[in-house]
């Protein structure tokens, strides 16, 4: 497009997308002549070449009445590459479609975040920061408009009574399951362990369906790890000991002292950890949501994000400490702190970062959690084999040392570390707080 000030010159971009690298050195290595330049204007100031070159004068060939040895040659002018680039313009025909979308500001600047614009490129844009090069961005296309929108401040979402309430139900429900599981014997404690199991399942989907947890990206994969990480927590423990013994021998009882015990109390803390959950995740976008508001530079913004990200995951596991002492001391069960904790950590960094849009990274760091706790098993089992009992080695060495409960520690504290460390990188953008649908 000729409009844009010289983006059809040979060497700049020459299709409309994402802002890469090769556009930042074009337009670093410009050299910007004012368009009234003196040496090539006439008298009436108008541009004598227009296409960005001046034009050399080539005088006229000797006529038989100039003799040739007394005519002089005036010097050939050096070309000077003048252009009347706006970089600026460039980069809003760049991100057109972002600039023409904005309602804010700041929409345009998470969205330069986005696609990898830092404060030290604004500087080549004669800005300070990316937040001041995106206000220039929205001014200038709300001026090409014939109605300009007034900029709504970035809203805040609210708690409501029915995200609340679908929060406070896995836990419910749950409690209600684990009461049948105690007071009912043979056929009929199966009954109850499959409809609890149901319900519960129905419970949390529902609530994960709405308020701070919720998400429009496609979750199933993650779902799928994240009831098999649960069902471990129930039956993972006991299957190993057994397995590491020479067993299990017949099918669960239900109960916690039966020859593949059941440990209940770690699954009724992280169904009752759900609302606790939910309301951190609720403080973390709502207080992120005011400073992105009030910050003037995306590296203000993520500094004054990554405490309160670390407060509320913080706050997320003191609330589940409390629960689980809670449901140990009730239902007269060993306290599982190490695999409850770093389990309820990991599920809940996976639904936050699933939540503002990074999929990739819990899905992976779920798989390889789930694939250590089934490796695990497997390896003694396949070890009963004839030759293959050097299989079960590692398994049995961490058992001996540490107990069964060393496996899911293990996993889901490195899922964990994991996952907060990728958190303090992604959750700390000003894009993770403005292009998530947080109304609610």
């Amino acid at each position: 497009m000729s409009g844009l000030g010289g983006l059809d010159r040979p060497g700049a971009p020459a299709s409309p997308g994402a802002w890469d690298e090769r556009s930042e050195e074009w337009l670093a290595t410009e050299t910007l002549v004012p368009e009234t330049d003196a040496a090539e204007t006439g008298v009436a100031g108008t541009p004598v070449a227009e296409t960005g070159v001046r034009e050399s004068r080539v005088d006229a060939p000797p006529t038989s009445q100039e003799p040739t040895g007394s005519r002089t040659t005036a010097p050939r002018p050096t070309p000077t590459r003048r252009t009347g680039a706006d970089p600026v313009k460039a980069l809003m025909h760049r991100h057109r479609d972002l600039c023409e979308r904005a309602v804010d500001p700041l929409e345009i600047a998470a969205g330069l975040e986005a696609h990898g614009v830092t404060d030290r490129t604004a500087a080549r844009f004669l800005h300070r920061d990316v937040f001041s090069l995106a206000e220039e961005m929205y001014a200038r296309v709300a001026r090409d408009g014939e109605t300009p929108p007034s900029p709504p401040r970035l809203p805040t979402p609210r708690a409501r009574a029915d995200w609340i309430l679908l929060t406070l139900l896995p836990g419910a429900l749950c409690a209600a399951a684990v009461t049948a599981l105690h007071l009912t014997h043979g056929q009929s404690r199966l009954i109850a362990a499959a409809a609890g199991a149901l319900a519960v399942t129905l419970a949390l989907r529902s609530a994960l369906a709405r308020g701070p947890l919720a998400t429009t990206h496609a979750t199933r994969p993650t779902a799928t790890r994240t009831c098999w990480l649960l069902a471990y927590a129930l039956l993972g423990d006991g299957l190993l000991q057994a397995a590491a013994t020479g067993g299990p021998d017949t099918l669960p009882t239900g109960t916690a002292d039966g020859p593949w015990p059941l440990t209940t109390a770690p699954v009724l803390a992280l169904a009752l950890s759900c609302a606790p959950a939910a309301w951190c995740a609720h403080v973390l976008a709502v207080r992120a949501r005011r400073k992105l508001s009030a910050s003037r530079a995306l590296e203000d913004f993520a500094t004054a994000v990554k405490p309160l990200l670390l407060g509320t995951f913080a706050l997320y596991l003191g609330a589940l400490t409390a629960l689980l002492t809670l449901t140990t001391t009730a239902l007269d069960e060993p306290a599982a702190f190490p695999q409850t904790l770093t389990l309820g950590a990991l599920l809940l960094l996976a639904r936050l970062l699933t939540t503002h849009g990074f999929t990739h990274a819990p899905a992976l760091v779920l798989t390889a959690t789930v694939t250590a706790e089934a490796t695990a098993l497997t390896a003694l089992f396949t070890a009963r084999l004839p030759g293959c009992a050097w299989l079960a080695t590692p398994v049995q060495s961490l058992i001996d040392a540490w107990g069964p409960a060393a496996i899911p520690t293990i996993a889901c504290g490195v899922g964990a570390s994991t996952l907060l460390l990728h958190a303090a990188r992604t959750l700390t953008r000003a894009s993770a707080h403005t292009t998530a649908d947080q109304s609610w």
